[in-house]
């Protein structure tokens, strides 16, 4: 169920052998993301349960379970705007129905990311991922 962009990301990660460069990669995905207007820097769009500052903002087209969602986030932590990125590129445009139905935890997984990111990170990641849940769940709901 992954989208095009989440499919180019893990094909670029099986190119990447070394760890390192795969972190390199995140690093540079979150670096070319555009960054988080400091407006939206608020209580509401803050995720909780992260190490680092934490942003995500939904934009809902549409009402119901067809309603696309589509997000934005920011982070202090240059690794975290990279895992802001991925978590964007899994989602973004889905309806609120497709989104429910995505496992985060699987797609994740076939980046490997589970098994090295730091526990704190990791958290984190189910955090930002449960955010995006709960805003497509209220969503599909509205």
């Amino acid at each position: 169920m992954a989208r095009e962009a989440f499919e180019e990301i893990a094909e670029t990660f099986e190119f990447l052998d070394d760890w390192e460069d795969r972190y390199r990669h995140v690093i540079d995905m979150g670096k070319a993301m555009e960054p988080l207007e400091e407006s939206l820097r608020v209580p509401a769009t803050k995720v909780e349960g992260c190490a680092s500052q934490v942003w995500l903002v939904p934009e809902i087209e549409g009402s119901g379970p067809d309603a696309v969602v589509h997000f934005r986030g920011d982070s202090d932590a240059m690794i975290v705007r990279g895992l802001i990125a991925i978590l964007i590129a899994l989602y973004d445009g889905l309806t609120a129905r497709e989104a429910l139905g995505v496992d985060a935890q699987a797609e994740f997984g076939r980046l490997g990311l589970h098994d090295h990111l730091s526990s704190q990170r990791s958290n984190g990641l189910r955090a930002m991922v449960q955010r995006v849940r709960d805003l497509s769940a209220a969503a599909s709901a509205a």
